[in-house]
């Protein structure tokens, strides 16, 4: 089945805007002095230099050889349109515009050519991409060899051994009986049993002999 065709805007415009800039070129040249089949070559010439410039632009965005070629072949086809739009007199070119229009298949030829045989800058690497952590190295042992022997645990300091209790210190009968008498002698006066710490006050014993009395007496 035939496929349809349909006009595109974008080719129609290039095809218009191709013819006229290629017949303003020829006419410029032709202006120029360049009559005949050289006349034509022009156009021809400026449109190939375009193209290629364009076309190693697109694989070399940052070359600056391709830009510089491009930016040329453009002035020159601008500058062909501009020039036959009445603002230059055909019949009586400049001197210094027919030096370029003689000038230029040279210059498109040395154009040409460093775009041709120029290598192309290689285009920086993309960066790895992450993907995530790295899974974890896994160390691989030999089966036949015997496991290295496993290191001793130090052994543990014995505790030391807890200080045994303090026995209880001995009371003197004397003492003992010295210290009823106070206790009872409190208890008659007041009714109460005599504390354990107002019988150390009065006997002004240490704290571990007035203990002693204390629980020998029943004192709490």
């Amino acid at each position: 089945m035939p496929r349809s065709i349909r006009p595109d805007a974008v080719l129609v415009q290039a095809v218009i805007a191709g013819a006229l800039s290629f017949a303003h070129l020829h006419d410029l040249a032709a202006a120029a002095g360049q009559t005949g089949w050289k006349a034509w070559a022009y156009p021809i010439s400026v449109d190939l230099l375009l193209v290629a410039a364009w076309r190693r632009l697109r694989t070399a965005r940052r070359d600056r050889s391709a830009w510089t070629w491009f930016v040329i072949a453009l002035a020159a086809s601008l500058g062909a349109n501009v020039a036959t739009a009445g603002l230059l007199d055909l019949d009586q070119v400049p001197a210094w515009l027919r030096i370029l229009v003689a000038g230029w298949p040279a210059l498109a030829f040395l154009g040409g050519t460093l775009l041709v045989h120029t290598p192309a800058e290689p285009a920086s690497p993309a960066p790895p991409m992450d993907d995530g952590p790295a899974a974890p190295e896994v160390e691989m042992h030999r089966t036949d060899e015997p496991d290295p022997p496993a290191a001793a645990s130090p052994e543990l300091a014995p505790a030391p051994p807890k200080p045994a209790p303090a026995a209880a210190p001995v009371v003197p009968a004397a003492l003992l009986d010295h210290a009823r008498k106070i206790a009872d002698a409190h208890r008659v006066s007041t009714g109460t049993p005599m504390p354990a710490d107002t019988l150390s006050a009065r006997l002004g014993l240490p704290a571990p002999m007035a203990d002693a009395i204390a629980t020998q007496l029943q004192l709490t």
